[in-house]
């Protein structure tokens, strides 16, 4: 059975393995705080449904409160641990039936079961905030095993702690003009497509959301990063098929083990 994973901008990607739809990251805002949407219609209401959404790290662009409102009564939701005392909006879904995850800590649904893994990035909800959650990244395994990385810095330990993968759905950028510490650019994302050795792989967390106001400040931070990963990861990882895809886009994977 093919794997199909549909990016619909951000770090918002469907996964949908063995007649299981897992949603990664729900971001559904036109606007966030200074943030706007600058590429790619919203994702349509279809997009809303889910068997089980993924939560890697508390920062309100992966943790959107009124995004998870949207999702189905009955939909998983899996989240850090120490997010609902972190983050008091989270009471209000009670329509969802929400689980805490550390690295290391499995959930079944259906036929998939998803991991947690390590992530090398700043969990808390605000910069100022106390560290109360780590930041996650997840492996969905069903016919294939599907590490979406949410945001994360290149780490020593990343291919020991994800272990085998057929498909990575790796962070090339971001929503600013700099990245800080704890993210991928396209150089060091190609390099964890190296050390990871998927059989494929998508670019996301690029070219979506950016500052108003700041068009005209390194533009090229917002447009390039997905064909520069593309063109690095050839270059470091030529075995890997990449899949640069449109807002909305999506890719049938046949992976056999």
């Amino acid at each position: 059975m093919p794997v199909e994973i549909t990016w619909w901008g951000h770090a918002t990607c469907t996964v949908e393995d063995s007649n299981v739809r897992v949603l990664t990251d729900p971001l559904f805002a036109r606007r966030l705080a200074h943030l706007r949407r600058r590429r790619g219609d919203l994702p349509p209401p279809g997009a809303h449904h889910a068997d089980v959404a993924l939560v890697s790290h508390l920062h309100a662009d992966h943790l959107h409160v009124p995004s998870l409102m949207r999702l189905a009564p009955g939909t998983r939701l899996l989240v850090p641990r120490g997010a609902r005392r972190a983050v008091p909006g989270l009471r209000r879904l009670a329509h969802l039936r929400v689980s805490e995850m550390a690295p290391g800590d499995e959930t079944r649904v259906g036929d998939v079961v998803v991991r947690a893994v390590p992530a090398r990035h700043d969990g808390r909800r605000l910069p100022l905030g106390p560290h109360r959650s780590p930041a996650l990244g997840y492996v969905i395994a069903g016919e294939a095993r599907t590490y979406f990385a949410g945001d994360t810095g290149l780490f020593d330990e990343m291919a020991k702690e994800v272990g085998p993968v057929e498909v990575a759905l790796l962070p090339v950028g971001g929503w600013g003009p700099y990245l800080g510490e704890g993210h991928l650019d396209a150089g060091r994302a190609a390099e964890a497509l190296a050390r990871l050795a998927p059989r494929s792989a998508v670019p996301v967390h690029y070219g979506t959301y950016w500052p108003i106001g700041m068009d005209a400040v390194r533009p090229h931070e917002f447009h390039a990063p997905g064909d520069e990963f593309v063109r690095l990861a050839a270059l470091r990882a030529p075995g890997v098929a990449v899949h640069r895809l449109g807002h909305g886009e999506s890719v049938r994977l046949e992976v056999a083990r």
